[in-house]
Formats: structure tokens, sequence, C-alpha cells
């Protein structure tokens, strides 16, 4: 027989998804005494020359995102797909 209705079934539904505002706003209360000590924490890694190079440059860069912003990611493309010639691909003469 089978038992897939006996494995939970359903069990997700109503989990997934961003959560309730209700939510959110709790979290940024039981976040918000401690976001000054973060940002000086934060700093002091950046500062500490005995920390790992790459600890300081992420500290550095986590203090920036949120300070400015992060940027916009971008992708660059040098060929239009409308002038795209075969021939220049391989070369050829015409």
């Amino acid at each position: 027989m089978d038992k897939r209705k006996n494995n939970g079934g359903h069990s997700t539904k109503g989990k997934a998804g961003r959560p309730t505002i209700k939510e959110e706003l709790k979290a940024v209360d039981l976040a918000s005494p401690h976001v000054a000590d973060s940002f000086r924490v934060i700093s002091e890694i950046m500062l500490d020359e005995k920390s790992n190079s790459r600890d300081r440059i992420a500290a550095a860069k986590l203090l920036i995102e949120y300070a400015c912003g992060k940027p916009k990611e971008t992708v660059e493309t040098t060929h239009n797909i409308n002038e795209f010639n075969i021939k220049d691909v391989f070369r050829l003469k015409s």
C-alpha cells in the first residue's frame, strides 16, 4: 500500500516565503539593542592589524554596504547580438 499520505503531506504549507510583518517587527525589536555593539565589533575587526586580512576586508565591506548601500550589480556586454557575424569568429575572408 502507498504510504505517501502518512509522511506529513503538506507539512511546509504556510511556512514558505516571506515572514509576516509582525514577525519582522519582532526581529527588529530583538536586534535593535545590539546594533551599535555589532558595528563596534565589525569596526574593531577591520582596524585590528593582527586580524586576518580576509576578515578585515570582509568587515570593511560590510560596513560600507550598510553605510553607503550595496552597489547595483551590472553585467556589461561587449557584443551586440544583432551585429554578430560568424565570419568574425573564424576570421574568414568574404
